[in-house]
């Protein structure tokens, strides 16, 4: 047989696994964000003010949007009022009587969730500093992080994350499966410029997550068991879905000499099941 010959077949089994293989996922949902305005009340709901982590942004219902069929999260540096701020409050959420950036989170809890399956988004991120977007999940039951979290991606400081985390035997303080990868790695200085693909395969057994098919993080699922009860695996219930971009906090780094506004452009977000 010539070396032509067997590069041929060696080509068409690896076409046939690589199809068979997917032939077997089924789409079960998606948002292509191809309506211009809002992002569709029956799969999203906006989170609204200071959230999480010591973050700087007020998410707002206005920074979201849908046009030309991707989702757009716009970031924005302008001053907006704090309508819980308590002067002398030592609370990160109320010391503060302005917030001097507004971005957007949008979450499909109480709407949309799912146990087990392939998540997929094409998305082009904003990699200046300061800017945290992410694509991430959360578990319908319990108190994080009893409840599991999966970063499925997320990116700050330089390098793309891709994590899950469940609970430790202290409250609020979670166990964590981590890997980082600097974007200087892919060797290509128009990354940030390009759309790529984040992707989670999540079964019984094993969460495994991508980026333009490149495994970054593999989570054993028997490995995974809550701390304080370890009879709860929190990635073994359905989770939702959580698309934004924060601004500095805890990891996101300092944006005052970034120019605004920052754009987060989600082509599409998709599930499918097998």
């Amino acid at each position: 047989m010539s070396v032509v010959t067997k590069g041929l077949l060696l080509l068409a089994l690896f076409s046939f696994n690589f199809y068979s293989a997917n032939a077997q996922w089924k789409l079960v949902w998606a948002d292509e964000f191809n309506m211009d305005g809002k992002p569709n009340p029956a799969n999203w709901k906006g989170e609204q003010g200071f959230v999480r982590n010591h973050e700087q942004q007020w998410y707002q219902d206005a920074n979201a949007y849908c046009k030309d069929g991707k989702l757009i999260i716009e970031a924005k540096r302008e001053k907006v009022i704090n309508p819980k701020y308590v002067a002398n409050s030592s609370h990160w959420k109320e010391n503060r009587e302005y917030s001097e950036y507004t971005s957007a989170s949008i979450i499909t809890a109480k709407k949309q969730s799912w146990q087990y399956g392939r998540f997929e988004m094409k998305a082009k991120i904003d990699t200046r500093p300061g800017m945290w977007p992410a694509f991430w999940t959360l578990g319908n039951e319990g108190q994080w992080p009893e409840n599991g979290e999966i970063d499925i991606m997320e990116y700050y400081r330089g390098d793309l994350l891709a994590n899950a985390v469940w609970g430790s035997m202290e409250q609020y303080k979670g166990i964590w499966s981590t890997t980082k990868k600097p974007i200087t790695e892919f060797n290509d200085p128009e990354w940030s410029n390009k759309f790529h693909i984040w992707r989670m395969d999540w079964d019984e057994k094993s969460i495994k997550l991508y980026v333009d098919d490149l495994l970054l993080n593999s989570i054993d699922l028997e490995k995974t068991y809550n701390a304080k009860d370890p009879k709860k695996n929190p990635f073994r219930q359905p989770h939702y879905m959580l698309v934004g971009m924060a601004i500095g906090g805890d990891n996101g780094g300092d944006p005052s000499k970034t120019e605004f506004p920052a754009k987060y452009e989600i082509d599409y977000v998709r599930v499918y099941q097998k």
